[in-house]
């Protein structure tokens, strides 16, 4: 049960959650193929475009805890909210791509901050028992503005591609005016954390060993695996397998509850089969949930696989932050989670990059879904070799 008390902090992390992520990135996923019907670019354009987001989702993601220390954290969040709407907004008509491209950027580097810093400033003001109740509630928010997204944009794509990147601008400045509440809320009556006595006694273990660099790489393979569902997936329904537009959002509602229930079921798993089980659990199931398109086309594959991957998208990193703390300790976890964001940024944009370059050149996402699909495979296999308990500890 949520207390009223903690209504600011549930709030501040899942509009910066909705807004960074769940709309910033994944209501474009529901927008390419409207933009190809429409004509305002063609089939490869709005590929790169894609991929304009995940490079700016690395910049942010890298810029934002310096940008905290230097303007503070209600700033930077409330100044971030604003360019998402605003990037929603600069897209609302037929411009040059190279405009399109600086307004993708820019929303991918806002919601990377947005990500980065929502969750971080509630969950430090949050009592520590409260904190595994809030942490995956704000984490639905990705899932909501996916859920989102696949209802609006079918609904005023009926009136004209301008009126869906209005209604989601709209929708981020609601987003925008309750975050901002919530976090000066936050602000003006955050409680005192108490000193952790009992850590310091704890010796902490070393930060680099062959696990850690095995976890850490394995979430990588993650990075690269997940773009073809959560960049080309509702492209890949509509346009290449010419199911339609209809059938395409209603997919991407499935990955929407997916991205909904994914955290949620993170720490019940954790507790039933360890960090270790369902880590490795987790990214066997994603990379069959990838591959199952190229074998199952029906309504209810299409539907499984979108769930599936929509669930251990933002369920992905709470357990695979889960594991490395288990490895690492308390203490070393926050460095050690920053290390693995930035590499899985940049594999990301990396992903995003070299896929968009694929279709371009082929003109098929089939072969996407195959690397994304192999990529989880290999993932699955570090995670089970990160078992053992490491006799070497790698310099660090």
């Amino acid at each position: 049960m949520i207390q009223r008390q903690e209504l600011p902090l549930l709030l501040t992390g899942f509009m910066a959650t909705l807004s960074g992520v769940g709309l910033a990135r994944f209501a474009y996923t529901a927008l390419m193929p409207q933009m190809v019907h429409a004509g305002w670019f063609s089939g490869e354009q709005v590929a790169y475009l894609g991929a304009a987001n995940l490079l700016g989702y690395l910049i942010g993601a890298l810029a934002a805890a310096p940008w905290a220390e230097r303007m503070g954290a209600l700033r930077v969040l409330v100044i971030c909210w604003v360019a998402v709407a605003l990037s929603f907004a600069g897209c609302s008509l037929p411009l040059p791509m190279a405009v399109f491209f600086v307004w993708r950027l820019i929303s991918g580097i806002a919601g990377a901050a947005l990500m980065v810093l929502g969750p971080s400033v509630a969950m430090a003001a949050a009592e520590p028992s409260r904190r595994a109740t809030l942490g995956p509630l704000m984490f639905c928010g990705i899932g909501v503005g996916a859920l989102l997204a696949a209802t609006l944009v079918p609904m005023f794509a009926r009136s004209s591609l301008s009126a869906v990147w209005w209604a989601l601008t709209a929708l981020c400045v609601l987003a925008l005016w309750s975050g901002r509440r919530a976090a000066r809320q936050i602000q003006l009556h955050a409680p005192v954390a108490a000193a952790p006595a009992v850590a310091a006694a704890v010796p902490a273990a070393p930060l680099w060993s062959l696990a850690v660099v095995l976890v850490l790489l394995a979430y990588t393979c993650d990075a690269f695996g997940f773009v073809p569902h959560t960049v080309f997936w509702v492209d890949y329904l509509d346009r290449e397998l010419q199911l339609g537009a209809a059938y395409a959002s209603t997919q991407w509602a499935f990955f929407g509850l997916g991205a909904i229930a994914g955290p949620l079921c993170a720490a019940y798993c954790a507790t039933r089969w360890g960090w270790w089980g369902t880590t490795a659990g987790a990214y066997a199931i994603k990379a069959l949930a990838i591959g199952l398109p190229l074998v199952w086309a029906g309504f209810a594959g299409h539907a499984l696989s979108g769930f599936l991957v929509g669930a251990l998208s933002p369920g992905m990193a709470a357990i695979t932050s889960g594991y490395l703390m288990q490895l690492i300790g308390a203490g070393q976890h926050k460095k050690m989670w920053g290390y693995a964001t930035a590499a899985f940024a940049l594999l990301q944009a990396s992903s995003g990059y070299l896929m968009a370059f694929i279709y371009a050149s082929t003109g098929s996402y089939r072969q996407l879904f195959v690397l994304g699909c192999a990529a989880l495979v290999l993932g699955t296999l570090l995670v089970v070799f990160s078992r053992s308990k490491p006799v070497l500890a790698l310099h660090g």
